[in-house]
Parts: structure tokens; sequence; C-alpha cells
């Protein structure tokens, strides 16, 4: 019950902080690229990385992983938004942009939690 809790209380915080970031940046970039979503999905997978490798280094107990990178990082980062603004960049007939948000989210997406992993083996090792 407890760990329901902790998700809960992270989710509570990165979901509405998801959605204002998404749009204060999403405001300054006159594009059809989803900057906002790309910017939210990258900082929470490197956070989700400094966290996850916290934990294994034993640096940082298990619910700072589970408040932290469970429920806060799995909150302010949305694949379903991903997916969506992906689509509807197809149907609007910007493949390029379409391609690029999916080639981008994914390798940035996941040179971040690496990023974010080789952080935290650096400063708890």
């Amino acid at each position: 019950m407890v760990t329901v809790l902790l998700v809960a209380v992270g989710g509570a915080v990165g979901a509405p902080l998801r959605y204002f970031v998404d749009r204060a940046v999403q405001s300054r970039h006159d594009t059809l690229f989803p900057w906002g979503t790309f910017s939210v999905n990258i900082a929470g997978s490197a956070l989700f990385g400094v966290l996850a490798g916290g934990a294994m280094a034993g640096a940082l107990p298990e619910s700072v992983l589970t408040v932290g990178g469970i429920g806060f990082c799995g909150a302010l980062t949305t694949y379903s938004a991903f997916g969506y603004e992906t689509v509807r960049l197809v149907e609007a007939g910007s493949l390029f942009y379409s391609s690029l948000n999916t080639l981008l989210s994914v390798a940035v997406g996941l040179g971040a939690a690496w990023a974010g992993l080789t952080l935290a083996s650096a400063v708890w090792a």
C-alpha cells in the first residue's frame, strides 16, 4: 500500500508539471515539431536514469526510485502524447517532422537515460 501511495504522490506532481512545461516550451516555438513533449520526455528519461543508477549503487533508497522514478518521471514523461503527436504529424502530411520526432525521441531519450545512469555511476561509484 505504501508503494502505491508513493507512486501516486510522485504522479500527482509529475503530471501537472508535464502539462505546464509542455505548454510553456511549445508556446515558444512556431513549428509543427512537438518540442514540449520532446522536452519532458528527455528530461524525465535523464532523471529516471539518475534515480535508477543511484538506487542500483545503493546510494538512494528504493522509495526514492518509487516516488521519483516510477511516480514522478512516469507521469512527467508521456508515450501517449508522443504517439498521438507523431500520428497527427503524419496526418498533416509532415513526414519530415513525424520521422524526426520518432527518431530523435527514441535516440535522445535512450541517450538521456544512459547519460543519467552514467552520471549516477560517477557520483555514487
